[in-house]
């Protein structure tokens, strides 16, 4: 790792079920455009209410990659 520089990006994914399932959802989709990703911190886990009930589950992640650029 010596001589390396890595970028941190935030994403926020959604989900119906957890916020498990809505980080998994972040870091499949950043998986899908960006190569070689390292770490991931949860940021911050919110949700949407609808008539007084869970309507879609939220978490905001800090993933770093290997800059390349």
């Amino acid at each position: 790792m010596p001589d390396s520089v890595y970028k941190v990006i935030e994403l926020v994914g959604s989900s119906t079920k957890s916020w498990e399932d809505a980080a998994q959802s972040a870091i499949t989709r950043a998986s899908e455009s960006l190569r070689d990703l390292r770490i991931a911190e949860v940021v911050q886990m919110d949700m949407h209410l609808k008539d007084g009930k869970i309507e879609c589950y939220r978490t905001k992640i800090k993933v770093s990659f290997k800059y390349e650029g």
